[in-house]
């Protein structure tokens, strides 16, 4: 079984069967499991509402799902790692 040690290593694939063929073949590394644990802060957080094409919102569970984390925790996360590369 392969180990996936970076995100970017892990292809968009369309298909849920391409999905589950790639994940029997592939697992994650447990440093990449622990970078993907939401810490939770402690301020308050404020709702937000952003519009998703629905296309492109079922992309995003979809890759949320395969990494057994829940959507909307991982995309605050995509865009924590985010600022924190637009900050250095």
């Amino acid at each position: 079984m392969d180990t996936i040690n970076n995100w970017e290593e892990i292809p968009l694939l369309d298909e849920e069967e391409d999905e589950v063929n790639y994940w029997s073949q592939h697992q994650l590394s447990p440093s990449l499991m622990n970078s993907s644990i939401h810490q939770p802060d402690s301020r308050e957080s404020t709702t937000i509402t952003l519009r998703f094409d629905p296309r492109m919102l079922a992309r995003i569970k979809r890759i949320a799902r395969s990494r057994f984390l829940n959507y909307q925790s991982m995309m605050k996360q995509w865009l924590s790692e985010r600022l924190e590369d637009e900050i250095k």
